[in-house]
């Protein structure tokens, strides 16, 4: 479980969450689009911007029948081929490098998802700082141990996964050389309910295979990641593109711009919330323990005069006695002539 750096970035419970955006198909077959999104990623803080690396062909096979065409009516690509999907979701290879390009002239780091090996050879030619396996890709054992020969850091999606798929998986890509590992709870329905998200996975996963952990978000909003990272999530991923509005293939579960900046915000709230177990004044706090109550002289006395309920009470603010003295004082004499407002101290009490 011990912190590990993406380029200059550190992962781990001692840094900010990461946050990557994912593009995914979002710009709709536009480098323009494309590059306007690494723009936008960078402006609202994200820490890393994300491609999908595949081409239609590397996905599957060019039919338009049977287990190749979707029909249920219930997901968001019904009506296609998978091959016209990835067809349109791709990004082309071409492009990677001025994406990569602007991204780190943003001060961003950049990588990507490969779904075969081509995929992960053409990453090694831009020197990619880490790779991403999908959920999808999460039982591809081949592509596990061929990502993790290159021995960057590597960050698996669980979605779907059982924990003996997962503890596969994990054995191969440490057997095959990947020594830093992120594990991300992924949830792989589009978009995925908050009640279905199940974020008390984290902390158990963490346990089970002692790496990172983070998640991979198909919730709307970012209440979801907060969740996650109040319960140990290091890295934290979502869909991001630039207005729902415009359409693409995750567009409808994707951030936009202003949404991505309050996750980026409200996830290193929640992680700089976590602290220490800690009882008793903070640094911080110690101003204000003069508005606790504690004992004072509530009207004048005289010399001798017998402490009571009439002439001293537990008030704001907190300069005197604390109340759990009251009884111990209650009955006895006042040394001296008190007036009225007098915080009360030990040496005043016979």
């Amino acid at each position: 479980m011990t912190s590990f750096k993406i380029g200059q970035r550190l992962i781990g419970p001692d840094a900010p969450p990461f946050i990557i955006a994912e593009m995914s198909g979002n710009h709709n077959q536009s480098l323009e689009v494309a590059l306007r999104i690494v723009e936008a990623a960078a402006k609202a803080g994200a820490h890393a911007l994300k491609l999908q690396t595949y081409t239609a062909d590397t996905m599957t096979l060019d039919l338009d029948e049977g287990e190749f065409f979707i029909r249920d009516p219930g997901s968001l690509w019904a009506g296609s081929s998978l091959y016209a999907l990835y067809e349109k979701a791709h990004t082309p290879w071409e492009w990677h490098a001025p994406i990569f390009a602007r991204a780190r002239e943003l001060g961003m780091l950049a990588f990507s998802t490969p779904f075969d090996e081509t995929a992960v050879d053409f990453l090694e030619s831009l020197d990619v700082p880490a790779y991403k396996i999908a959920s999808f890709e999460n039982t591809d054992l081949p592509l596990i141990r061929r990502v993790a020969a290159t021995g960057k850091p590597l960050i698996i999606s669980t979605g779907m996964a059982s924990v003996a798929e997962l503890d596969e998986s994990v054995r191969a890509a440490r057997a095959a050389g990947c020594r830093d590992l992120v594990l991300l709870k992924c949830t792989s329905t589009y978009p995925a309910s908050p009640e279905n998200s199940h974020v008390r996975t984290i902390p158990h996963l963490r346990e089970l295979f002692g790496c990172q952990v983070g998640l991979s978000d198909h919730s709307m909003g970012v209440g979801v990641a907060v969740a996650a990272v109040a319960l140990g999530a290091t890295v934290v991923e979502k869909h991001f593109t630039l207005d729902r509005a415009e359409g693409g293939v995750d567009s409808s579960f994707s951030l936009e711009p202003a949404e991505l900046a309050s996750l980026v915000v409200e996830t290193e709230r929640a992680w700089q919330a976590l602290g220490q177990v800690h009882y008793g004044v903070t640094e911080a706090e110690r101003k204000s323990l003069v508005y606790r109550r504690s004992l004072y002289v509530t009207r004048d006395m005289a010399v001798g005069e017998t402490f009571s309920a009439d002439n001293l009470r537990a008030i704001r603010p907190g300069l005197g006695l604390a109340p759990r003295h009251l009884d111990a004082v209650l009955g006895r004499n006042a040394r001296q002539a008190l007036k009225r407002g007098t915080p009360l101290d030990w040496s005043l009490v016979e």
